[in-house]
């Protein structure tokens, strides 16, 4: 049996890799799928999450998300003293699948002048900027998105008990739905192990890594969680 922690670690790298792949298919110049378009992306997303979970889910339950960890923590379906070395393990993840689409798109990288284009192929970025309000909508779209898995996940408490299909569809109906304010990061491994990626890597006039508006994605989730728990729990 694989190490949970490198499952989580090898899982993580697989969804960003696709999933910021799409973004960059569809934003940067010159790229044979540029300007396709949001729901591109929001379909993108979902088979990302789809490969991710059906690949590594048998090994650690296909977390990829430090708030699936914590929400599955405060509900008594995974244990605390698990739920760092997780979310190391998928901010890793998650760093290193953005790496692998900076690879692969480096030529498009460089073609692109737009700074804020070459971010929004690692990290999120809010439609608005009103951090209270994109700050609201990471933590509602969270929050529902944790109360599906909650009520849905099966006897073996993982996210592994679930099918990759039904969690692809779920990610796909958030990013159509709830995708616009900010991107839908609901997950803080998702952007914050690319935005470093972005802060490290040698991308030529790229800008800032607004780490001013990196806490939005970190806490909106987290809250989230928070919300689906307690919900969930008063429910049982």
């Amino acid at each position: 049996m694989m190490n949970p922690y490198l499952a989580e670690f090898i899982g993580t790298a697989i969804l960003i890799a696709l999933g910021n792949g799409v973004v960059a298919n569809v934003v940067l110049n010159r790229t044979k799928g540029y300007s396709s378009g949001w729901i591109v992306i929001c379909f993108g997303w979902a088979m990302a999450v789809f490969v991710g979970v059906f690949t590594v889910a048998k090994f650690s339950g296909a977390h990829l998300n430090p708030a699936v960890s914590i929400a599955l923590a405060l509900t008594g379906k995974f244990p605390w003293s698990e739920v760092l070395f997780y979310s190391l393990a998928q901010i890793a993840g998650a760093f290193a699948g953005s790496v692998l689409v900076w690879i692969m798109y480096h030529s498009h990288f460089e073609s692109t002048e737009d700074a804020d284009t070459k971010l929004a192929a690692f990290g999120t970025g809010p439609a608005i900027r009103k951090p209270f309000n994109n700050l609201l909508t990471e933590t509602i779209a969270t929050a529902i998105f944790l109360i599906c898995i909650l009520f849905k996940i099966g006897p073996t408490n993982s996210l592994g008990a679930l099918d990759a299909l039904p969690v692809a569809l779920l990610v796909l109906a958030v990013g159509l739905s709830f995708g616009g304010p900010t991107g839908y990061a609901i997950n803080p491994a998702r952007d914050f192990g690319p935005r470093l990626a972005h802060a490290i890597l040698p991308i030529s006039k790229k800008g800032s890594s607004d780490w001013s508006y990196a806490w939005v994605p970190i806490v909106g989730p987290v809250l989230g969680a928070l919300i689906a728990a307690l919900i969930y729990n008063s429910l049982q």
